[in-house]
């Protein structure tokens, strides 16, 4: 290994398919171990979250079972991991996990085990916040000078951050001109919150500015948080640093002194308490993540910064000390003390490459052995050689090369699904636009080898499809059992699932002589829904608004082949267009190409496009593995629709503000019909003309639709 290249201590990849970024990272003491050892906290984008404590029994060993002391699925994607005294009356460590919509705080602890598996951790819900407004981010500390206690401030995608004194909301602000969210931090030796704009520059807010800027009218200050109004902010300084920033740290000299370090997109600063510039880096490279720490050089500070080039740079200040190589490229970085070692840097990638190690290179300690010179006796190295060969041979025709394991075979699960589907539907309470709609049986079969305890069987699949029923617990209290249980699958509504893939997870216990209640183990068995269940064969479009092309290397394959069913040409055709009509209302044509090896899928909805290229992607693997063809790959030469796509979060993003202020502005305009109501019964007196009465119909909310049209245009559908 190259001297410049990052020594492996300990390593892992989390999960499959999972996404992370710099704030699913934390180290620390969360179970309040008297060892005080850091012990690593993720989270990731999709709900699961994982706490390790790694002891490798030599260096640039992979994970163990027993390293992973805690793993969970919260459900909710993990946007960050903090730890530290968020519960009133102890000053122990508690576990802060930030949700989209959610906070929570939970209690980690261990018992000893008594089984092979070592000790048993447990998380305990303490209490959680449910937030009107989707979170970015947070931070936290002992704002306005409160002693062993943490609080915790969350900034809101739209701009208002949000205070919590542990179990209880304290009050939301909106900070002034505010567009994007940017990265947060707190300085608890001025007491302020320090961010980055869209401005491009770093503002500071005192607390005490924050908390005594109340709104005018106290009793409306809820609603008016709801509606996105606040009092403006007087921010104590700024500093235009010219960029977007990617990260903020606060760095103590010592109780009289503080650094506030920005990463920037192309540079490094380090600013005193009051704004002004310590000192700032140029970077020849684009960071990803950093952290700054204290040096042993008095009044100097220095800094890990992670780039796209898989480096990981140390800074003292502005000079750059050491520079080491990265399996990954680093998302989030930070440095701890594990398994009584001190400095360790753990780093995180995007995909959930997990790394602990460690600065510079083992000395070697090699001494060649002196060779015994003695005289070989060939015979009897021929009689050994040959014993030993009739072992491997006996071994080898027995069991195979490695022994079998025992714990594959507790418990089988298979999943079958049928190929028709339900004579009667077992479809209720849909939403689609449609009068039939299909669905499915699924049968999930299990059996067992031992006695087992605890079964339990969760079946999930992607919205908005549905299953009748998802969860079933088993006995299996003797051996050889097989248990099969069945439930359909069908749409629920008209939007389209990300993918036709379902997942049967099985957890139990198994009991052993030291263990009478088990040792907890999971099994799980995936299985593919038909396309059918969401698709029919539809009409072919020749033109469309969205169109994608996938170029293959291999010749263009009969749709017929791939998509049995769909086509409406004879067997015998070679078609090469064919028309999806999903239940939910929309339409993909998909074409091949007679000349080239392309295929085109095209919709006039952006969104529609992703289901049928997936499984043309999917099924075009499944036929040349069939043929034994080895290497067929798929590529999109094209370019990235970012286009499209941000045009669907923009209309995402407009329909949800419409939705906030439909309220406000049907308020509104019932104030002014009654105000019309009362000056035409003024006018008429003693009559009742039809209009009053069809008015007070809308006014009493009978018609909700009338009421919306007449509120958004000012007019009645019905009226001349």
């Amino acid at each position: 290994m190259s001297l410049f290249k990052a020594r492996d201590w300990w390593s892992t990849i989390l999960g499959e398919k999972e996404e992370f970024d710099q704030g699913c990272l934390c180290l620390a003491n969360v179970d309040n171990s008297g060892n005080g050892q850091d012990k690593i906290i993720v989270g990731s984008y999709m709900g699961y979250l994982r706490i390790f404590s790694p002891h490798p029994t030599k260096t640039g060993d992979g994970a163990q079972a027993e390293d992973l002391l805690l793993e969970v699925d919260l459900r909710d994607p993990v946007l960050q991991v903090e730890v530290g005294k968020f519960v009133s009356g102890t000053e122990m460590l508690h576990l802060a996990v930030l949700h989209s919509r959610k906070l929570c705080v939970y209690s980690i602890s261990g018992t000893l085990g008594n089984v092979e598996h070592g000790n048993q951790y447990q998380m305990k819900l303490i209490y959680e916040h449910n937030l009107q407004r989707t979170a970015c981010n947070m931070t936290y500390g002992s704002f306005g000078g409160v002693k062993g206690r943490d609080l915790i401030c969350i900034q809101s995608i739209d701009g208002m951050l949000m205070v919590f004194e542990q179990e209880s909301y304290a009050f939301g602000r909106f900070l002034p001109g505010f567009l994007l969210p940017g990265p947060l931090a707190y300085s608890s030796r001025t007491d302020s919150f320090i961010t980055v704009s869209s401005c491009r520059q770093v503002e500071s807010y005192k607390y005490q500015v924050l908390a005594f800027a109340t709104d005018a009218d106290k009793r409306q200050e809820t609603e008016q948080q709801k509606l996105g109004s606040g009092k403006r902010l007087v921010v104590d300084w700024t500093l235009n640093i010219g960029e977007q920033a990617l990260d903020i740290c606060i760095v103590s000299f010592n109780q009289s002194a503080s650094s506030v370090f920005v990463l920037g997109e192309r540079n490094f600063f380090c600013l005193k308490d009051n704004g002004q510039i310590r000192f700032m880096k140029k970077l020849d490279w684009s960071p990803s993540c950093f952290l700054p720490y204290c040096s042993v050089s008095e009044g100097t500070i220095n800094t890990l910064i992670g780039n796209h080039n898989n480096m990981l740079h140390i800074f003292q200040d502005v000079t750059l000390k050491w520079a080491t190589q990265l399996p990954h490229i680093p998302v989030a970085v930070r440095v701890g003390c594990l398994h009584d070692l001190k400095g360790v840097i753990v780093t995180l990638s995007d995909d959930g490459h997990l790394q602990c190690s460690y600065l510079g290179t083992d000395p070697s300690l090699f001494q060649a052995p002196n060779v015994e010179s003695r005289e070989l006796n060939y015979d009897e190295l021929d009689v050994e050689m040959k014993e030993l060969q009739k072992i491997i041979k006996d071994v080898n025709k027995s069991q195979g090369v490695w022994p079998m394991t025992e714990r594959e075979d507790d418990l089988n699960v298979s999943v079958v699904v049928s190929s028709n589907f339900d004579s009667v539907s077992q479809a209720t309470d849909v939403e689609v636009g449609t009068d039939l709609v299909p669905s499915v049986t699924v049968k999930v079969t299990l059996q067992n080898r031992v006695v087992l305890q605890k079964v339990k069987l969760s079946v999930c699949v992607q919205p908005p499809l549905e299953l009748t029923c998802d969860q079933f617990t088993f006995e299996f209290m003797t051996p050889d059992l097989t248990k099969t249980v069945s439930f359909s699958v069908y749409l629920k509504r008209s939007y389209t699932p990300s993918e036709l893939e379902g997942n049967a997870v099985v957890s139990y216990s198994r009991p052993t002589d030291r263990n009478p209640d088990g040792i907890p183990r999971v099994i799980q068995c995936k299985f593919r829904l038909p396309l059918k269940l969401i698709c029919l064969p539809g009409q072919p479009s020749k033109t469309a608004s969205h169109k994608i092309t996938i170029d293959t290397n291999k010749s263009p394959v009969s749709l017929l082949s791939l998509f049995p069913g769909f086509a409406s040409q004879s067997d015998d055709d070679q078609v090469n267009v064919m028309g999806f009509h999903f239940l939910g209302g929309s339409r993909v044509t998909l074409l091949a190409s007679k000349t080239s090896q392309r295929y085109r899928i095209q919709s006039e909805q952006f969104e529609d496009l992703w289901l049928i290229t997936s499984e043309l992607i999917l099924r075009l693997q499944e036929y040349f593995e069939k043929q034994g063809v080895k290497d067929f790959a798929c590529s999109f030469s094209g370019s990235m629709p970012l286009q499209e796509y941000f045009e669907l979060i923009d209309d995402h993003f407009e329909l949800r503000i419409n939705g906030e202020k439909l309220e406000e502005l049907l308020s509104e305009r019932a104030v002014q019909f009654r105000a019309i109501q009362r000056r035409l019964l003024t006018r008429f007196k003693d009559k009742t003309p039809a209009p009053l009465q069809h008015l007070d119909t809308l006014l009493d909310g009978t018609y909700k639709q009338n009421v919306i049209d007449l509120a958004l245009y000012g007019t009645h559908p019905s009226s001349k």
